[in-house]
């Protein structure tokens, strides 16, 4: 069994955001470490990128400073395989945009993220129409598709049956970042995703505290928490502690739903 399916064994799971390289290189490895042996369940790996179209402010600001202080996908895949020589045994997903990945050369990027211990990838400007090359290359790690409330029928039906991995279901439209409450017809939305297809669907986008997460959790197989994970460690004086503590009071609130299935 694949890392990725090992972690839907006990559903809903907890999967954090954060992006290499930010406040600077070694805290991000530390932070990922933290977060992966404090609660996470599977992690997405923020490969930074100058025009990040689909994330908000908080993620905006982050993968700059990481640019700003050096970060490149060489340097981010050295980082995968570092946090695998720390015994970092969950799924982490490569969550990144295309450009960089052409620029490394794509070929070249899939095999050194796989011989690095990367377990799959989110291309949030890669449709499914254009993503044959990067398919045919990754073999057995998944691209993971994203879907969004204003996906036509038609769409949703045709990227949910051939998912591999799990749905990244979108909540809400609009960027990356928290929001005040959870769309009223996130439970219609994932019954809609649901209809075709076997894979987890995932929640992301909006989700900001603990208490918002059990509510997503009651309905989704996964909670993604991007810019509330990387606001909440970015601004600490104690990153690598934030992180643990914000693993923790996630991953809580959803055990608790956990132990009543």
């Amino acid at each position: 069994m694949n890392r990725i399916e090992n972690a839907f064994k006990n559903k809903p799971i907890f999967m954090p955001y954060f992006p290499l390289g930010y406040p600077d290189l070694d805290t991000s490895i530390d932070v990922i470490e933290a977060l992966a042996k404090s609660g996470a369940d599977l992690i997405e790996v923020g490969l930074s990128f100058s025009d990040p179209l689909a994330d908000g402010p908080v993620i905006q600001k982050a993968t700059q400073v990481a640019l700003e202080k050096g970060i490149t996908v060489k340097k981010s895949l050295m980082a995968v395989a570092e946090l695998r020589k720390r015994s970092v045994i969950i799924p982490l997903i490569l969550m990144g945009y295309f450009n960089p990945m052409l620029a490394y050369g794509l070929e070249k990027f899939i095999r050194d993220a796989r011989e690095a211990g990367a377990d799959g990838f989110i291309v949030p400007d890669l449709p499914p129409e254009e993503a044959g090359d990067f398919e045919s290359l990754v073999g057995d790690l998944p691209l993971i598709q994203m879907l969004a409330p204003t996906s036509p029928n038609k769409r949703m039906e045709s990227i949910a049956r051939n998912a591999k991995g799990f749905i990244y279901l979108v909540s809400v439209t609009g960027v990356t970042g928290t929001r005040t409450s959870i769309s009223d017809g996130l439970g219609d939305l994932i019954a809609r995703v649901r209809e075709h297809t076997s894979v987890p669907v995932c929640v992301g986008f909006g989700i900001g505290t603990p208490e918002q997460a059990k509510q997503v959790g009651a309905l989704a197989d996964g909670v993604i928490v991007g810019s509330a994970c990387v606001r909440a460690i970015g601004e600490s004086k104690t990153p690598v502690e934030s992180a643990r503590e914000f693993a923790k009071n996630f991953s809580d609130e959803l055990t608790k739903i956990r132990e009543t299935k």
